[in-house]
């Protein structure tokens, strides 16, 4: 059982993840923009964090960024959730993008929520 912070600011998408992740033991904490992820990374620090990138307060990169560069959250892995790349038509604008904000994995919207929680058990193993 991991304790897992989904940052979305749709709402519908957040309850689909907690729902796969919960049939899996997990402990789902919600947050619905980036400037409250942020908050509750360092408050809850969990296991893993599933990232929006496009969001309004605050984008899903400049999130990553400041807690990678937090001495208490900065082993926390991220999987960042992006709809950038299908809008652009390639993989290569959110593959930099994450490598530069050292995301630890990323994938495009949509997704099915059964793959978000194999991708998010597969950081968790490392």
């Amino acid at each position: 059982m991991a304790r897992i912070l989904v940052v979305d600011d749709d709402p519908d998408l957040v309850e689909s993840v907690t729902v796969s992740l919960e049939k899996k033991n997990h402990v789902v904490i919600p947050a619905y923009g980036g400037i409250e992820g942020l908050e509750k990374a360092k408050k809850e620090k969990p296991d893993a964090i599933i990232l929006d990138v496009m969001m309004p307060d605050k984008n899903g990169y400049e999130v990553c960024k400041e807690l990678k560069a937090d001495q208490v959250c900065q082993n926390i892995p991220i999987l960042l959730l992006t709809a950038v790349a299908s809008k652009i038509s390639t993989t290569t604008y959110t593959h930099r993008m994450g490598m530069e904000t050292e995301a630890d994995d990323y994938v495009d919207k949509p997704v099915e929520p059964k793959e978000l929680v194999r991708l998010v058990e597969r950081l968790l193993k490392k």
